[in-house]
Parts: structure tokens; sequence; C-alpha cells
């Protein structure tokens, strides 16, 4: 199960397994006897304050508490108390249609979001986060001079992981949130003052963070004269390219975001997304010639952050306009 906060337990596997090399942590759990190490999987999960603070979704905590005692069970016979009572909190807890998700950045930092806990909720799949938006965040925290002092526009910004990440980790001067559907971008208004991030309109902002703006834009009926003022010098989208009218709308607001620059360097576009269906990438290539846009594939970057799948095919292309 990706949800919650399962990128605590992958940190905690890579530390464990960089101290106890040939040593999976699945094993250790397999033979260990001794309690410790589950009381800190505990601690670094269910109990780490970042988790207390935003509760993930109840039945996530649930499943997950369930696991570790059963790993538990399998080698121990004392029981260890702090499981069972973690698990009776969870079991009295009740259930929301919101939970939230928190990533661990390496800064020391975290990102939480609060997420819809249905993959399709008010009509849209905007309220929750996708894999691309994860990959195009490493991407960013690997390639922070990308954004650094810079304005960053993100087309179909969703729950705001994306984002966030960038906003902490690469500095950039302004950042604008943007999306079509009000759910979203309530929610979107929501996270980033989870964050501890200000909105533009904020008089008490903080000088050193960027000023950040969550705007309604619907790629289908944004004129030039509307993107022009947002004055991109970086255009950014995860995970967006999910059906033929999306990626044929999300060709045209380039273009026009393309026009909007007359005088200056057009701005720098990049476009994340998973390999799920070859003929939704090769429709996308096709529309970019189409419309003169060049495009070269971004190569993959180095390191792994977060959690998603691995056995799926992530791209990210750098436009052209």
């Amino acid at each position: 199960c990706p949800h919650g906060h399962e990128h605590h337990i992958q940190s905690f596997r890579a530390r464990f397994q960089e101290e106890s090399p040939g040593r999976s942590l699945e094993a250790k759990l397999r033979d260990s006897s001794d309690s410790e190490l589950l009381r800190d999987i505990l601690h670094k999960t269910v109990k780490h304050p970042v988790c207390v603070k935003h509760p993930p979704s109840v039945k996530y905590a649930r499943c997950f508490l369930s696991e570790l005692i059963k790993k538990h069970e399998a080698v121990h016979t004392e029981p260890l108390d702090e499981l069972y009572e973690a698990l009776v909190e969870t079991l009295m807890a009740k259930e929301s249609t919101q939970g939230h998700r928190s990533y661990l950045l390496p800064s020391g930092g975290s990102v939480t979001l609060s997420e819809s806990t249905a993959i399709i909720s008010h009509g849209t799949t905007g309220l929750v986060t996708w894999d691309a938006a994860l990959y195009l965040a490493e991407w960013a925290i690997e390639n922070p001079a990308a954004f650094t002092n810079r304005t960053v526009l993100e087309l179909g910004s969703g729950a705001g992981l994306t984002g966030l990440a960038i906003c902490k980790m690469c500095r950039p001067q302004a950042y604008i949130f943007s999306d079509c559907h009000s759910r979203v971008l309530e929610q979107l208004r929501g996270n980033v003052l989870l964050n501890g991030l200000s909105l533009e309109a904020d008089i008490t902002a903080k000088l050193d963070s960027p000023r950040v703006t969550v705007a309604q834009l619907d790629w289908d009926v944004a004129t030039v004269h509307q993107l022009s003022a947002f004055q991109p010098d970086v255009v950014i989208a995860a995970d967006v390219l999910y059906c033929p009218e999306a990626i044929v709308s999300l060709v045209g607001v380039l273009q026009r975001l393309a026009a909007c620059r007359e005088h200056q360097r057009a701005p720098e576009v990049y476009v994340a997304f998973t390999i799920r269906n070859p003929e939704t990438c090769q429709l996308f290539t096709t529309e970019l010639g189409r419309a003169g846009i060049r495009w070269e594939v971004e190569p993959r970057h180095e390191q792994k952050l977060f959690p998603y799948e691995e056995h799926l095919e992530m791209a990210m292309l750098n436009l052209t306009l």
C-alpha cells in the first residue's frame, strides 16, 4: 500500500542496510528476537512526530500496524504492548475522507499533504499525488539551479507535492500552482498553508520565502493575455497526459505561453509522466511536432527519495517553445 508514511519505512530500510550490508530489513525482522527493532520502526513511522501531528488515513495505519504485529508474532513469544496500544488507537479512530501523506526531504524537513482517500473524488483525480509528481520532485531536488531565483508555473498541480518540494528545497523567486477544478484549488491552498508557506496576499509572508500563488487555469479557455500575467521562467507539469483531450489542451496552452514572450526568452518546460500507454506518449510527441515544439528526453536522475512503484516506467521531456 503506497499511502501514508511508507517513506519513513523506506528511509529506515535504506539506513539499516548501510549499517548492516548484505541483510535486508525483512530478514532482520524475521530473525531478530529483539523487540527494539520493531519499537524503532514504530517510532519512525506511526509514532514519528510528523505522523502524530498529521495522521495518515486510519485504514492505512491499521493495515501497517497489523503487518508489524504479524512480523512480531512470527518470532516473538512476548507481546510488544506499544504495538497493540497503537493498533487499538487506530481501531477506535474514525475514518475520514481526507488523510495526510508526508514525505521527508533531504534537508531534514518534510512536505505534508492533505489528500482525498479516494483516487477519484469530487469528479477529479487531482486530489491525490501521482507517481510522476514524486519523480519530478526528485529531479528538482537534484537540479535546484533550474528553479533558484526564478518564477515557476506548474500546470495541473493536483495535491501540490512537486511545488511544495520545490518551494522548500530549490529557492524559487515565485511559484504559481494552477489547476482548473475548484475543489483541487481549495485543497491546494490548504496544503500551501499546512506547510508553513504564505499565499501572495498574506502581508505576514516571510521575506526569504517564494511568492506563492494558487491560480485557476483552464487550458482550453486561457488566453495569451491571461497567461502573459504569469511571466514564468520555468513551466512544469506532472502526470497530466491521461487522455487524448488533455494532451491536445496541454499543447495548446504551451503554444499560447510561447506567444507571451515575444521579446524575451520562452520559458523552459519540463513535463514528467508515467508511461502507462505508449500510444499516449506517441500522441504527445506527435502533437508537439505539429505545434513546432522541439523536445528531448531528460536523463534519469540518480537519487530515489520518495516511494513510488518500482516497476513503473517514468519519463521526463524538456521542451523548447
